[in-house]
Formats: structure tokens, C-alpha cells, sequence
């Protein structure tokens, strides 16, 4: 398992799709954001979208598995890789 206490000051800015960990939950900013959680990576679907029926990709309940792509795979998937964090 894995855990980490918040930032004591947060960042001013967060890319959309970041993915960090506050004490021991771990949650992706859906938009860009202020935020104090520890960043452990990015990723490059759009998990707010207001076109989308519910706005919403993900629901209260589902279960979400990370992986690791390269560089080019980020960028295939609408990844923004001069977004900054």
C-alpha cells in the first residue's frame, strides 16, 4: 500500500489528468486545479467532459487500474504532454 501526507503548501495550478495520493486515497484531477496532493502521474483520458451524457467517465464505485504507456502511446491516447503540472 501506499501513503503520503498532503502538501503543506498546494500547488496553484494542476494539470487535467493528474493522478496523486493524499494520505491513503489516490484520486485524478478531472480538470486543471489548485491542489495539494502528491503527484504519481498523469493520465491522458478525459475524465470531465461536458458534451459526455453525466459529464462524468468514471461513477461512484469503479474500479480504476493504472499503467504505464510511453511517451508516444500518452500522446496517441489525447495525451497533452506540455501540460504543466
Amino acid at each position: 500500500r501506499l501513503a503520503s501526507p498532503r502538501l503543506s503548501t498546494p500547488r496553484k495550478r494542476v494539470a487535467a489528468g493528474s493522478v496523486g495520493i493524499a494520505e491513503r486515497q489516490t484520486a485524478a484531477y478531472p480538470a486543471v486545479s489548485p491542489g495539494g496532493w502528491n503527484l504519481i502521474g498523469r493520465t491522458p483520458v478525459r475524465l470531465f467532459d461536458r458534451e459526455r451524457e453525466g459529464y462524468s467517465l468514471l461513477q461512484p464505485g469503479d474500479r480504476v487500474r493504472f499503467v504505464a504507456v510511453s511517451k508516444a502511446d500518452f500522446v496517441a491516447l489525447g495525451g497533452d504532454v506540455e501540460a504543466q503540472a
